[in-house]
């Protein structure tokens, strides 16, 4: 108890709310679960417990954002919730009007879940547009009376423990007298082990990054990741993302252009209906590996296979001699979190300011990756997976995904961005050699950012220095020393992985594929034609290798228009696994979409400017259709508007640009994985080049 009178009282104060909300919150999740849990389908007990941890976590953080007024103003006399009388009523009117949104938020929150199984998010906002039907559907659907008045019992019972809890805490002014007396080192570690611990609360776990709304999604299993949600986080999470939307009678009336532009097998204008199922014989399949290498901010300019001078990825390069090589592979905007959702989606990330990623309402996606049945799926990131909330668009999407990120490795942290990529390199291979069954495996490599830092243990790498160049660093399409070396690392990293894959039984049955995240919006240097600077698409080329003794006999370079929607249908094709494909990526050994081989870009930011590249030219527009204008790519001047002398091919491409468009907005929100997803559904086989049907 001495110990206790020691504390000062408006700490005393607020733990004690504190304490109360986590309990009231707790018990809510726990009705919640008796309500809404499937006997048929249960949540194991390690998801369980997981999910009500994660949900007092987040509980936390929404209480302590509650309290925050106490904490700040309670030390002003006037406003004290203990020694002054005012203060004490005017904490009490708060806290109690806090308690009784926070059971009308739950309330809400409980009632949208059993409306549409989903957690009350900003789309609920549609209601108030028509508040009259709405208020009629409330009426009629809910016991709004007798709800009423649980409501007014429950809450009145919560604020008269509150009040009696409270009055409990002794009124003697030790805080005042705390500040008079102490000395001024007690005052500074009285704020120090304050302001600490309320960052912890916010913060919630041990790494760089905060708890947040998308580690809620830890389990395939959608339920558990609905329980450990807290209504307050995630509707504040989903309220920044109602700005994007889609418009269901312009996907309509783009349907026909996709219908030709997909080849989709069983057109459906009512439907929209855009699966594409595509079969292979099960006899043909050897079950081959897949091992993905994104590599970070790998721009095609800055690489070997550019015809850069001073030669920056020679691994890299010869693993592109020896397998398929896409010279013209884009990505649809730069942003690693940006291009990690459009590979495993199929589809561009067209959100505004934030990411796909990060938004809660469209985190649930079909992903090609789940076609490979019976193997085992590993993502490897050499740092945390909290990073734009991938964790929750990976864990929810991939079931039974093993995730590798900090914390998971016996490798050294060398900076910010976690281990090297050696490292990262290292513990793949480790992890992978050991493995019985078929596999397919994600490398995220990060270390190609600031600061540069090449660790110690580097396999011999050899660093440049200015004098090992002929010019200055910038000519090749460097901006420093230190990132021409980090980018040599990168590649270096490549080198030595390959080489001990090459000793392990994995190696002769797998497929390689490499690709980067995304470019660099930069100079380029002499050796890379202007028009890519100048128009921007320098930051999207990047370098697409696939490599696998036992899938590719013949290397081969191609030339074909690719985007980073069709990596994994192409990969799912060469292997010969069946697979559902439901966006906008398409086979790029398919011979019938030869003749419409585009690659859509975006450029994010209030006014979205969107894009469709081809061979020859450059389509750009305002993503509201305004501003359109052609650009020639290997014209005398491709900065110059030439849509009035081209009007057919700005038509063409207007209207396919437009229509993929409404496509993608109505595609991220209609692209829920389903029980239509078997792969045998139809019988379709894919029609691939000969060099690519007889391997």
């Amino acid at each position: 108890m001495s110990f206790i009178n020691k504390i000062p009282r408006l700490y005393l104060y607020v733990l004690t709310v504190l304490g109360l909300f986590l309990l009231i919150q707790t018990g809510l999740r726990f009705i919640f679960w008796l309500k809404f849990n499937n006997p048929a389908d249960p949540v194991s007990t390690a998801d369980l417990l997981w999910a009500f941890y994660l949900g007092m976590k987040f509980d936390l953080q929404a209480t302590l954002g509650t309290l925050m007024p106490i904490l700040l103003l309670g030390w002003i006399k006037p406003l004290h919730p203990v020694y002054s009388r005012f203060g004490q009523r005017f904490w009490a009117v708060f806290v109690s009007l806090a308690i009784i949104l926070m059971y009308i938020l739950y309330i809400t929150d409980a009632g949208h879940y059993a409306y549409l199984q989903q957690r009350l998010n900003a789309s609920a906002l549609r209601f108030l547009e028509n508040p009259l039907i709405s208020a009629t559907m409330v009426w009629e659907t809910y016991p709004v009376i007798l709800g009423s008045l649980l409501l007014a019992l429950i809450s009145a019972l919560t604020i008269v423990i509150f009040l009696r809890l409270t009055a409990l805490i002794p009124a003697d002014d030790i805080d005042r007298a705390y500040w008079t007396h102490k000395r001024w080192y007690h005052k500074a570690l009285l704020i120090f082990i304050s302001l600490l611990l309320v960052l912890s609360g916010f913060m919630a776990k041990v790494s760089w990054y905060p708890l947040r709304w998308s580690d809620a999604f830890f389990s395939t299993h959608a339920f558990s990741s609905q329980l450990a949600s807290n209504p307050v986080i995630y509707f504040k999470s989903t309220l920044k993302n109602t700005a994007e939307t889609f418009d269901v009678e312009a996907a309509r009336q783009a349907y026909p252009t996709m219908v030709d532009y997909l080849a989709i097998q069983q057109p459906d204008p009512d439907t929209l209906n855009y699966d594409r199922h595509y079969y292979f014989n099960p006899a043909t399949n050897r079950k081959t590996n897949i091992i993905v290498v994104i590599l970070e901010s790998f721009a095609s300019y800055k690489t070997s296979l550019s015809g850069n001078p001073i030669n920056p990825t020679p691994h890299f390069a010869r693993i592109a001699e020896q397998g398929y090589y896409f010279k013209n592979f884009f990505t649809p905007s730069t942003g690693t979190a940006r291009s990690v959702w459009t590979f495993v989606t199929g589809l561009p990330d067209i959100e505004k300011n934030k990411t796909s990623s990060r938004n809660p309402l469209i985190v649930d996606q079909h992903t090609i990756i789940n076609a490979f049945r019976g193997y085992k799926k590993f993502y490897f990131l050499g740092g945390s997976a909290s990073w734009a909330n991938i964790r929750g668009m990976l864990s929810s999407n991939i079931p039974d995904l093993q995730l590798y990120e900090e914390g998971s490795y016996d490798s050294e942290v060398i900076d910010v961005w976690g281990i090297s990529d050696l490292s990262l390199f290292r513990e793949a291979n480790d992890v992978l050699k050991k493995q019985q069954q078929p596999f397919f495996a994600i490398i995220q490599t990060s270390g190609n950012h600031r600061p540069y830092t090449i660790p110690e243990d580097n396999e011999g790498f050899e660093m440049l220095t200015e004098d090992d160049l002929p010019n200055n660093v910038k000519s090749y399409g460097f901006q420093s020393l230190e990132e021409l070396n980090s980018f040599r690392f990168m590649d270096h990293s490549v080198g030595h992985f390959m080489a001990e894959a090459r000793k392990e039984a994995y190696f002769d049955n797998t497929l390689f594929i490499f690709f980067g995240d995304h470019g660099i919006h930069a100079p380029t240097g002499k050796h890379v034609p202007a028009y890519e600077a100048q128009l921007k698409i320098q930051g999207l080329r990047v370098p697409l290798v696939m490599y696998g003794k036992s899938i590719i006999s013949k290397a081969e370079v191609f030339d074909t228009i690719a985007s980073e929607v069709d990596v994994l249908p192409t990969v799912a094709a060469l292997t010969r696994t069946s697979y559902l494909d439901t966006t906008l990526g398409r086979d790029l050994l398919d011979s019938r979409y030869d003749d419409q081989r585009y690659a859509f870009t975006i450029e994010h930011g209030t006014n979205r400017t969107i894009g469709l590249l081809s061979d020859k030219y450059y389509l750009l527009m305002q993503a509201d259709g305004s501003k359109s204008r052609l650009h020639e790519l290997k014209g005398k001047n491709a900065r110059a508007d030439i849509s009035a002398q081209n009007t057919a091919i700005t038509k063409l491409m207007s209207e396919k640009l437009t229509a993929i468009w409404n496509t993608v907005r109505y595609m991220r929100e209609n692209n829920r994985p389903g029980d239509n997803e078997r792969p045998d559904a139809t019988i379709k086989p894919s029609l691939h080049k000969q060099n690519a049907a007889t391997h």
